[in-house]
């Protein structure tokens, strides 16, 4: 199957189910195994079991082989092995936490993806050529901030108390 086929079956499967920030990044020079990685993210168990169901359907429909399909017991990060793309569907703190974007995401796939803005109008990510790069995400994070279990905090009634003692004096 043709590797735009292919990505495209992949993308609409991912869309089908409203699938969230999905990636498609060109992995042939890292590796022989898989021309693509595809990254997306599902809100729930759920729905990461209904992604990875729909991008399997869409697979076949187009006339593609799935090779396997793992994770989908627990449903928090479900892999399928498309053969020329690897489909990886993540909740968003397991897609944070293990960053694959990072890993994978030196040569992101422009695609069109055809769900629409939650401002309206729709989501553009380019065409869908294979040569054709996008500008590499630029990955920030938050300076870690102190536990509340750890800061003291004074009671109502010690608060009050304290100031009714100011107040006597």
């Amino acid at each position: 199957m043709e590797i735009q086929k292919l990505q495209r079956a992949i993308v609409d499967g991912l869309e089908d189910v409203k699938a969230q920030d999905i990636k498609v990044f060109n992995t042939s020079h890292l590796t022989s195994l898989f021309d693509r990685v595809v990254v997306a993210s599902g809100t729930s168990n759920r729905q990461t079991k209904a992604l990875a169901n729909s991008v399997r359907e869409k697979v076949k429909q187009a006339g593609g082989d799935i090779v396997s399909t793992e994770g989908e017991e627990i449903g928090e990060w479900v892999l399928v092995d498309c053969g020329d793309a690897v489909v990886h569907i993540l909740q968003p703190a397991l897609r944070q936490y293990y960053n694959l974007e990072e890993v994978w995401g030196d040569k992101p796939v422009r695609v069109k993806l055809q769900t629409p803005n939650m401002f309206g109008g729709t989501r553009v990510s380019a065409d869908d050529e294979e040569n054709e790069v996008a500008a590499k995400p630029t990955v920030k994070r938050a300076a870690p901030r102190p536990r509340a279990s750890k800061l003291k905090r004074k009671s109502k009634r010690e608060a009050s108390h304290s100031r009714s003692r100011t107040q006597d004096a």
